[in-house]
């Protein structure tokens, strides 16, 4: 039976897409059964909606604190019983009453643990080093403190702004995201535990 995938975004959806894209082949063995949002009429939405996956929002402002928005996203993910919630883009900060329910893989823009946080791009070339990349893994209550399950490095070149380097790893991070997916559908390890045949890639 296909793994349900519920999908968290916030913004265009270009990870949703490529997620959508991947899941329509033969063997991926996942299907998404909906995709929730933080803010209405986003590109995530539509690109959900183009293909029948139901959408759901939920706004932070229409709550009465963060705990009360957490405690309404984890009931409208339950009502789609996920298998596994996928962060794609997606730009509020879950606390426990969403990620102590749901298995929760998320991607970052470094190689993480250097330059956790929402600027790590800015603070990669701000350090300057010379190698970048992108990390998937489990997401904990903490800020880019979970599990690595996967990394794919990207070398920052001495012409790089923040716009060009964060580019050049969202281009890896899609792929490497789709394929970390399909490696946890297809293994069933949905325990926040490193996942067999996704390793550390040292070049891109």
């Amino acid at each position: 039976m296909a793994a349900r995938l519920v999908v968290l975004a916030s913004g265009a959806g270009t990870t949703l897409q490529a997620i959508l894209d991947a899941i329509a082949q033969p063997g991926f063995d996942a299907a998404v059964v909906a995709v929730g949002t933080d803010r209405h009429d986003t590109g995530a939405q539509r690109r959900a909606e183009a293909v029948g996956v139901p959408v759901f929002t939920v706004r932070l402002e229409d709550h009465g604190d963060r705990a009360a928005f957490n405690a309404a996203t984890a009931e409208r993910i339950a009502g789609f019983a996920p298998d596994l919630l996928v962060l794609a883009g997606y730009m509020k900060i879950l606390d426990r009453q969403v990620i102590a329910r749901f298995p929760t893989v998320n991607t970052h823009p470094s190689l993480l643990p250097a330059f956790p946080g929402a600027h790590a791009v800015r603070d990669a070339l701000a350090a300057g080093v010379k190698v970048s990349g992108v990390t998937v893994h489990w997401v904990d209550e903490g800020v880019d403190t979970g599990p690595i399950i996967a990394q794919q490095a990207v070398p920052v070149e001495p012409a790089d702004t923040e716009a060009t380097l964060r580019d050049r790893i969202q281009g890896v991070e899609r792929g490497l995201f789709v394929t970390t997916i399909g490696a946890i559908v297809r293994s069933g390890n949905l325990s926040g535990a490193a996942v067999a045949g996704v390793h550390v890639q040292e070049e891109s």
